[in-house]
């Protein structure tokens, strides 16, 4: 489980294919305190560390994971939002994540708004997904409150310790963005879905 609150920022320093699956190497300032089989958020995807060399360690992705979330488009150089698992007994400041992407997203606004940032995103409406005024919503892993929700966009504002702090800094329209809706929201359209 997760929080939505990312730690640091992560530099991509190798992708390597070897079958279906796709090792990220990744340089961090948290390097020092990961172990092998830790679980770490990266842009909202949870990816197991499988080595650890330096200043750097290394996940893997399979061709499920893959497919599910914009990791297709990563390139060596690209900064990734990292957050390590939540430890029983922290508290909870942003909401409850599981690291497991719902589906993408796309960039259709990002504007300066007089001191913060404010993104629209749309998104494919067939897999049954929705966003609730003022509920939670996680891009790329940033825990965030949605804003002007309609049935396949929604809206977030960004304060400026966000936007310096995460990629958000490098979307523009256009950008492919991973969403993880809100689990009590997953729950509200599955219930509907099914009547």
């Amino acid at each position: 489980m997760f929080t939505g609150i990312i730690e640091t920022l992560g530099t991509i320093q190798e992708i390597k294919k070897e079958n279906t699956n796709v090792h990220i190497t990744m340089n961090s300032s948290i390097t020092s305190e990961l172990q092998i089989d830790q679980s770490v958020a990266h842009n909202g995807i949870c990816l197991t560390v499988v080595v650890i060399k330096d200043s750097s360690y290394t996940v893997t992705a399979i061709d499920e994971t893959i497919k599910k979330t914009n990791l297709s488009d990563w390139k060596v150089g690209d900064s990734v939002n990292l957050e390590r698992a939540m430890k029983l007994g922290d508290r909870l400041d942003g909401h409850i994540v599981q690291g497991h992407v719902d589906q993408t997203g796309i960039c259709i606004t990002a504007k300066a708004t007089d001191g913060s940032w404010l993104y629209r995103f749309e998104y494919d409406e067939s897999l049954n997904n929705i966003t609730i005024e003022k509920g939670s919503i996680t891009v790329n892993g940033v825990s965030l409150t949605v804003v002007n929700s309609k049935k396949n966009q929604f809206s977030v504002a960004i304060i400026p310790y966000t936007h310096e702090h995460t990629n958000f800094k490098n979307f523009e329209v256009g950008t492919k963005i991973n969403l993880e809706f809100d689990v009590i929201g997953k729950y509200v359209s599955r219930l509907y879905a099914n009547k």
